[in-house]
């Protein structure tokens, strides 16, 4: 059989990745959370301009959430999985190109757009991921999903680089100032996001839908009806139960880390040039060990692939409470690089063995829905940990409690 690095559908499926991983980097970890505060609330208290990005975030999360498992329903009940992936996906281009025209103070409209390029995002990784199932067997399963994972900190870290330089020497690209660079950057990412979604939507094949073609209303209906009744009988897919029980508790955990690393480092004192190298740093350092871990789940087994990156990320938490100098730093970068993306790609092609035939599409709506609601209980016990203590080492390394529990439910996890 051909190696799925080498089919044209795989490699155009993962290059998506490639593609919507930019929007991650440059605009939800990178820029935007500071420009938006600096550029568009300038002029007002710090505690406002972090509310409002704060609605912003929620507003998009709830919209998602809410719609995961309704667009997973329509995957599943129509043909139509990759033709919605490029209509969501180009909603995510109008939304992050749009924030390159809107000037300064005018943080209802930047908000807005933000808004709009986040459901595009996240509700185009619904189909993303369930299209993972027309382009890999199960035995690819582990392979092809690391695959993915890996394009998508490649791409992503390589046009973050880019524009990281661009808006250092802004004067490189011909443009005046880091803040032109800035806005610049956001049509950069709009760009590339949509370049390389144009191979999936040439190349990559669907399977047949498991019930006979239906418009998106009826789809919508009939595929809300038979979610209504999975919900009310999940408790008889108890293997997915458990995995998704598992895997709210252990990839929040991980999400916590992404998102509170730097503000950690900051705490403690580090310069922030130092922190931004490192977070460049795990992205490169994700490629290659996403892919490694990729053939390990292949030859070992998924779960036992993710036990071992819970394992590191138990131990990576427990040494960040005696992290110091800025060389411990960008070792803990590296130690989190090399399960990053394993984690990640591995939890994805577990569940996919699990689901069952012809609701792809329903289950990893699910799945997603999961994801979105994994990032309020790690913020809130690092905030709640350090509001008791006064000590935000300690209130980091609380974060070892969502290790152990995802790990221990996981373990009654079937493999198949």
């Amino acid at each position: 059989m051909t190696s799925p690095y080498k089919r044209r559908d795989t490699v155009s499926w993962a290059l998506y990745d490639w593609a919507n991983s930019a929007f991650a980097t440059t605009v939800l970890a990178g820029f935007f959370p500071v420009f938006f505060q600096q550029y568009w609330s300038t002029g007002v208290d710090p505690t406002i301009s972090t509310s409002r990005l704060g609605f912003a975030n929620g507003i998009a999360g709830i919209i998602v959430a809410v719609l995961a498992p309704v667009l997973g329903a329509i995957a599943d009940r129509t043909a139509g999985r990759k033709r919605q992936l490029v209509m969501w996906s180009t909603l995510g281009v109008i939304g992050t190109a749009s924030l390159g025209f809107i000037g300064q103070g005018e943080w209802w409209w930047a908000a807005a757009c933000f808004v709009m390029a986040g459901i595009g995002f996240n509700a185009g990784n619904v189909f993303y991921d369930a299209l993972l199932l027309d382009v890999a067997s199960e035995r690819e399963l582990d392979q092809v999903s690391a695959f993915g994972y890996a394009m998508g900190y490649l791409g992503g870290g390589l046009l973050f680089a880019l524009n990281v330089i661009m808006t250092l020497n802004p004067q490189w690209f011909g443009l005046e100032s880091a803040a032109e660079a800035v806005q610049f950057s956001f049509f950069t990412v709009a760009a590339w996001w949509f370049l390389f979604t144009l191979p999936l939507a040439r190349n990559v094949r669907e399977k047949p839908a498991t019930t006979p073609a239906a418009s998106l209303l009826t789809a919508a209906r009939d595929g809300l009806r038979e979610l209504k009744t999975t919900i009310q009988h999940i408790g008889e897919y108890r293997p997915i139960t458990l995995f998704l029980i598992a895997y709210w508790l252990y990839i929040d955990g991980v999400h916590t880390i992404y998102t509170m690393a730097v503000d950690y480092g900051v705490a403690l004192g580090l310069p922030s040039s130092s922190l931004l190298a490192a977070l460049l740093l795990t992205q490169f350092v994700a490629f290659p060990s996403a892919l490694a871990l990729g053939w390990l789940g292949n030859r070992w087994g998924p779960k036992r692939g993710i036990l071992l990156c819970i394992v590191v990320y138990l131990s990576a938490t427990l040494y960040a409470y005696f992290l110091d100098t800025v060389v411990e730093f960008f070792g803990l970068a590296v130690v989190v690089g090399l399960v990053q993306g394993g984690v990640q790609s591995l939890s994805r092609s577990l569940f996919g063995r699990l689901v069952p035939e012809g609701k792809g599409g329903e289950f990893f709506g699910f799945f997603n829905l999961m994801g979105k609601f994994a990032s309020f209980l790690g913020p809130m016990l690092i905030a709640s940990v350090a509001l008791i203590t006064g000590d935000s080492r300690l209130s980091v390394t609380s974060l070892v409690v969502l290790f152990i529990a995802g790990g221990l439910v996981l373990l009654k996890v079937p493999s198949r």
